[in-house]
């Protein structure tokens, strides 16, 4: 495969699909009102993308165990761009909805398809800067999502953002010409797990659901429909929708807590930032996202930079230095936030490429801990955790400011950042018990490698 290609235009495909998810936010104003709907209705759109996002991604991911990647790709983004032509015309409310629904059935393919594609088809010594390139592209997307959502709402209309969408039509061709061909992969008696995959969809939606409106029926039928999963894992079968493998392999449940607290870390912040700026200096939603716009870029511009050095250095060294300075952000951020709306953009000039390292070592680290046979349902369930820190971050960020009125907003945003930076902590103290426990080395990439196949070599 071509990666020099394919990377790059895959990142757009990301770029998209993710900015798909923060476009909407700054227009939900004006789909409130010409919809005549309430706040709690028009929240669904964004809720409903982000839960169907979280399970189609783990969900295409683990698909790839026993189907071709272009036909996973071909089915995910025609879904996403067919969706993306209905909201151009939606109407109402109901169409809306179906539309984002729809949408976020397919826009799982790129972020749950990528990780596996890069560890399947890309070497090992190139794939830190591959990854780093993905990571790159959601960065930029989370930058200017709000800028460019509100210009398009501002002069076209909120429908006009389901046309940005509708270029992964143009991508589709490109990207099924550059993947190579693949015959099914599935072995003859293998059986899609079709249960374990209905139980997966039900503890992520409940337990989302629980978190994001408060509602404790609904956390109640996220721990029943978890017991019944946990009996059904026990069953001991390698081919259940989430494989029971991966809770007996050496460290990938440190991988799994360090990815949960980054997400947490880094879509905690990105519902802080604009917060701050609207409250205490009163922004407007293109100026916050012009203020954030400077890290995103910058977070791109380094992103190839950091590939390289994940390759030659290794993954640890940058994913415990790019929590150490997500550590001193936060803490920057909860002594100064209020001083100045330029403490936003110098603190995400820092963040935001901490995070694209943190995260690209994170995932380099996954497909290089995973056997061949585990990538497609490891990589995929290492995503919808991810994505459920992030979740989970957004709505206790807000539950924390929303308890605070007895006292300033500044300090309300100071005890919450106070908060993140407690996160940050933890995940260095569960980075250096992987060192110490879970078989991580601070060794370069190179010699990691090398250390891996001998360890493979004598359990053989």
């Amino acid at each position: 495969m071509k990666d020099r290609i394919m990377m790059p235009i895959w990142t757009i495909g990301v770029f998209i699909v993710v900015m798909n998810t923060t476009m909407f936010n700054v227009s939900m104003p004006s789909i409130i009102q010409d919809l005549d709907i309430t706040a709690d209705l028009g929240s669904w759109v964004i809720s409903s993308y982000s839960i169907g996002y979280a399970l189609s991604t783990v969900l295409f991911s683990r698909l790839t165990d026993i189907a071709p990647l272009r036909r996973l790709l071909a089915v995910g983004l025609t879904i996403l761009g067919l969706s993306s032509l209905v909201g151009l015309f939606a109407n109402g409310f109901e169409v809306l909805l179906a539309a984002r629904i729809l949408q976020s059935a397919g826009a799982g393919t790129m972020a749950g398809l990528g990780l596996v594609m890069v560890s399947r088809y890309i070497p090992a010594e190139r794939r830190g800067r591959s990854i780093a390139m993905i990571s790159s592209g959601s960065a930029m997307a989370f930058g200017l999502g709000p800028i460019i959502g509100g210009l398009v709402s501002e002069y076209i209309g909120w429908n006009g953002l389901f046309g940005i969408t509708c270029l992964v039509i143009v991508l589709l061709p490109i990207l099924l010409r550059l993947l190579p061909r693949e015959t099914g992969r599935a072995k003859p008696n293998e059986k899609f797990d079709g249960v374990g995959a209905a139980l997966t969809v039900v503890n992520a939606t409940a337990l989302l659901l629980a978190v994001t409106q408060l509602s404790y029926l609904w956390l109640a039928v996220s721990l029943v429909s978890i017991a019944f999963h946990v009996l059904w894992l026990r069953r001991g079968k390698s081919g259940s929708f989430i494989n029971p493998e991966l809770f007996r392999l050496k460290g990938y449940k440190y991988l799994m807590v360090i990815g949960l607290c980054l997400l947490m870390l880094n879509l905690g912040n990105l519902f802080l930032m604009p917060l701050a700026l609207s409250t205490l200096f009163g922004k407007s939603a293109l100026a916050v996202g012009l203020f954030i716009a400077p890290g995103a870029i910058l977070s791109t511009l380094v992103s190839r930079f950091v590939g390289r050095w994940i390759d030659q250095y290794g993954n640890l060294r940058f994913l415990l230095l790019g929590q150490a300075v997500l550590g001193a952000a936060m803490l920057f951020f909860a002594l100064t936030l209020d001083r100045s709306p330029y403490i936003v953009l110098i603190g995400y000039l820092f963040i935001s490429p901490s995070f694209t390292a943190s995260l690209s070592s994170l995932n380099n680290e996954s497909t290089q801990l995973l056997p061949r046979n585990l990538v497609g349902s490891g990589m995929g369930f290492l995503q919808l955790v991810q994505f459920f820190g992030g979740s989970l971050s957004v709505a206790m960020c807000g539950l924390l400011l929303e308890h605070q009125k007895h006292v300033s907003m500044a300090q309300a945003f100071d005890r919450v950042y106070g908060v993140l930076g407690f996160i940050v902590l933890g995940s260095l103290a569960v980075t250096v018990g992987y060192l110490l426990f879970g078989g991580g080395t601070l060794r370069s990439g190179e010699q990691a490698r090398k250390a891996r196949t001998l360890a493979a070599a004598e359990r053989n």
